[in-house]
């Protein structure tokens, strides 16, 4: 080694000291040691964590390339990002409150921005070494082509082992976990009585089923397992198409299998196949529009010289969207997204304009059209009622709520009776700073209808007067959706049908009225019952984070942005999609899993991307 070798390898020495010692006395601002610093900082723990960071800050400053300027961005941003919430998040799940005065959250926000961006950058490197031998071994390697009979027939099996994996716990939660809000949408076609509350086509198709077996059987828990029946079907369909599409693409064998066991046995993909919660047909229908999606942007040509193709595309936006109002508003984005994207791609010919451009925009109109004719249609024929806004204000419902409670002096006693008009005392306080619906479910919708300047005028006010405050709000009721560690406990204290919950309310096992639960396999429905509603996967290290819903954004994130860096723009456009999407429910009421269900359901495909760039 020459003189000059040895100075550059010892500053690299010098610097990974530096930032490894840094990076280890600001960890126990990410860690939720509850103010008992003592478990990391009197620890040998700490020394551990220590050695382990210079090792590997080491070794990544001597093999990054310190030129590439658009990697250091790219993982930069991802780094603050996760650094911020994390920082953040400890502050949250501790106190529930974000001290922006606190010296310590700005002094390790930049030293943990800059250590996890010197990681990621290594980790980019090696997942590029992967690739690299995998695409020399797939030089010497030609695997036989399997039979077009035998794959048909492998597809249906993959089909029915999906549904025989369902249904033993089926029978052990017998008829199904009928829960979240499905007493309501049932009631909806009960009575003959209709609101725009929930979408109203699955309304119809939940409460449909179960009124028309109830009819011939006078059993309402034999309609509602009807009920999960079919949506076992729909899921396994999906499910089983998704393995046909990573097939066609050539993902591994072995990814493909793994994928299969894991649609068939996880847990949180089992439980909410046998749950009435929309949230199911809604994700199933946003795997499908992600496949779509990925179809698109890998081949325009062949896409749109395909009938199937498009009419796939049509069909399983029109559903998303269908089945969940906040997949219209983040499809409404990817569609201006999709038509900026097309713009970009030309179709070479001299004449004709843009080809692509004016396709999508075509199947834009179609799915646009046919979801207002659908969902107006329906209103009219029902008529159903749509007299609510506090879902749409959930954000600023509970940031007045929590001004309120903690800084009452701002309020002006004109501004007190303003917002008593609205929320009325009683609502304000029962503000719990984890749910929305204590304070929402009281808010008077006919009185901001009649004056919404008034009201709007009067959160803005306030927000001006108490911006930290409004942050805060806005951050508790949505920071489970990015902080891993986070325990799921929003409805903590709440009495339901046949329990209360406890430490966790992670999955809302329930079988609501006219439904009871009849269980065939009791000592199956009592596990379900304890991943349900107590804290035991959460205390398994490692195994906890497939059940975190902040654990597995990052992890699509990190995707997100290897996707980016490599310049995979075919595969960024489903990513953005699901983006779109958590970016409504941050803006919702809570943090529930069912809320981003597509983590879980979409999973294999996020981890088939990240290995084999589909």
């Amino acid at each position: 080694m020459d003189e000059r070798a040895f100075k550059v390898r010892l500053k690299l020495n010098a610097v990974a000291f530096v930032i490894a010692t840094a990076g280890t006395l600001c960890f126990p601002q990410v860690l939720n040691l509850k103010e008992n610093v003592l478990g990391f900082t009197n620890s040998i723990f700490a020394v551990f964590v220590w050695v382990l960071c210079i090792y590997a800050v080491r070794g990544s400053l001597q093999t990054i390339d310190w030129h590439d300027r658009r990697g250091w961005l790219i993982g930069g941003i991802l780094s603050f990002l996760f650094t911020t919430a994390m920082l953040f998040g400890v502050r949250l799940d501790a106190v529930g409150n974000v001290d922006f005065k606190d010296w310590r959250l700005w002094i390790s926000l930049p030293v943990l921005t800059c250590l996890f961006t010197i990681l990621v950058r290594k980790f980019w490197d090696f997942l590029s070494g992967i690739e690299e031998r995998k695409n020399r071994l797939a030089e010497h390697i030609r695997l036989p082509a399997t039979p077009i009979k035998a794959v048909k027939y492998a597809d249906l099996l993959i089909f029915l082992f999906l549904l025989l994996s369902w249904l033993p716990v089926l029978l052990a939660v017998y008829p199904g976990f009928f829960v979240y809000d499905a007493q309501e949408e049932w009631l909806q076609v009960a009575s003959r009585n209709f609101t725009t509350h929930h979408p109203l086509v699955h309304v119809l198709l939940l409460g449909g089923i179960i009124c028309a077996v109830h009819k011939v059987t006078d059993s309402y828990n034999l309609g509602i397992a009807c009920y999960m029946v079919v949506q076992m079907v729909i899921v396994s369909g999906c499910f089983t198409w998704l393995h046909i599409f990573m097939r066609r693409r050539k993902v591994a064998r072995g990814v493909r299998i793994v994928s299969l066991l894991y649609f068939a046995f996880f847990p949180v993909i089992v439980m909410f196949t046998l749950c009435s919660a929309k949230d199911t047909l809604f994700t199933s229908a946003l795997l499908m529009l992600m496949l779509a999606l990925l179809d698109l942007g890998s081949d325009r040509e062949v896409f749109f010289a395909s009938w199937k193709k498009m009419a796939f595309f049509v069909v399983s936006a029109l559903a998303m969207m269908l089945f969940r109002k906040n997949g219209v508003y983040a499809f409404a984005v990817m569609a201006a997204a999709l038509l900026f994207y097309m713009n970009k791609a030309r179709d070479g010919r001299k004449t004709g304009g843009n080809l692509y451009l004016r396709k999508t925009g075509m199947l834009l109109v179609i799915i646009f059209g046919a979801y207002f004719l659908i969902n107006s249609s329906l209103t009219v024929i029902l008529h159903a009622k749509n007299e609510e806004n506090q879902e749409i204000l959930t954000v600023p419902i509970q940031q007045l709520a929590r001004t309120y409670k903690f800084n009452p002096e701002v309020f002006s006693p004109e501004d007190v009776r303003a917002l008593h008009e609205v929320l009325p005392e009683e609502a304000l306080v029962l503000y719990n700073p984890k749910l929305s619906d204590p304070v929402k479910v009281h808010f008077q919708n006919s009185v901001y209808d009649a004056d919404k300047m008034r009201y709007a005028k009067l959160w803005l006010k306030i927000g001006l007067r108490k911006p930290l405050s409004y942050v805060n709000a806005w951050l508790m009721n949505s920071y489970g959706f990015w902080y891993p560690d986070t325990v799921i406990d929003v409805y903590s204290g709440n009495t339901v049908f046949t329990f209360t919950y406890g430490d966790s309310s992670y999955f809302g096992y329930e079988v609501e009225e006219p439904g009871y639960r009849d269980s065939k396999i009791p000592w199956l429905d009592r596990a379900y019952r304890k991943l349900s509603l107590e804290i035991s996967q959460e205390k398994v290290p490692i195994y906890s984070m497939l059940y975190s819903p902040g654990g597995l954004f990052w992890c699509i994130a990190f995707v997100f942005a290897t996707m980016l860096y490599r310049r995979k723009y075919h595969i960024v456009m489903p990513y953005l999609m699901v983006l779109l999407v958590w970016l409504t429910v941050i803006l919702g009421p809570t943090y529930l899993p069912r809320y981003v269900l597509i983590f879980w359901f979409g999973l294999p495909l996020f981890a088939a991307m990240l290995l084999e760039e589909l």
